[in-house]
């Protein structure tokens, strides 16, 4: 599907909202899973499928033609995020020469479609119900903080330190393991220069982030 802007996509997510996912799958003709456990990224990709996101796991915005990354955003009753926010793989080798200029967490965070999901835990998966999508850019002054997030966590990686990188770094963004099980190793520097074997990680996005973007666009939109 072909969007002239990135208003044309949020009209069209926006007529989701109010629906459950039931209630899209019916319409769609797909299954909804009994339990997310082990499709984790279902609710993503179904939302993508419907959207007409184009961009799949490549390294890119899902509509990179119009450069709007998709983002759903489980939340609970109250419109709290459940849970941080996957960006991208945090690369562990070959980093010379990546800046936040050219990474791919900067192209996937500069125009955001975000699709929040009344999520909690103890409301059926069909039942679980679309809130209202809003499109998002960061300000400058965010811009500039995840930046520098992006820029210390890639210092500790340089240096051989990925073993001491934790949650706890960076203010918007930070880090966690991203694998299916703890078997999948990937390569990375270890303090010494050479190449050590550890968990593939992810960039993440703070819920006290999202929360904010969240708080912003709704009291904006009561203005």
């Amino acid at each position: 599907m072909q969007y002239d802007n990135p208003q044309a996509l949020l009209d069209h997510a926006q007529s989701f909202a109010g629906s459950t996912l039931g209630e899209l799958c019916e319409r769609y003709k797909e299954q909804v899973p009994q339990q997310l456990l082990h499709k984790k990224g279902w609710v993503g990709q179904f939302i993508e499928m419907i959207l007409g996101a184009t961009s799949g796991s490549l390294a890119q915005p899902d509509f990179p033609d119009i450069g709007v990354e998709l983002k759903t955003l489980p939340i609970d009753e109250q419109g709290r995020p459940l849970e941080s926010t996957y960006v991208s793989v945090v690369p562990l080798i070959d980093i010379q020469g990546l800046c936040w200029e050219n990474s791919v967490v900067r192209h996937k965070l500069m125009h955001v479609l975000w699709v929040p999901i009344v999520a909690s835990r103890e409301i059926p998966i069909e039942k679980r119900q679309i809130a209202m999508p809003f499109l998002w850019q960061p300000s400058v002054e965010q811009e500039q903080t995840l930046k520098q997030d992006f820029e210390d966590i890639l210092d500790h990686v340089s240096m051989g330190g990925i073993e001491q990188v934790d949650a706890r770094l960076g203010e918007i963004l930070q880090v966690r393991p991203k694998a299916a099980n703890s078997k999948a190793l990937t390569d990375a520097i270890g303090p010494d220069g050479s190449t050590i074997k550890t968990l593939p990680r992810g960039f993440y996005l703070r819920p006290q982030f999202t929360k904010h973007c969240l708080q912003q666009y709704f009291t904006e939109t009561q203005v």
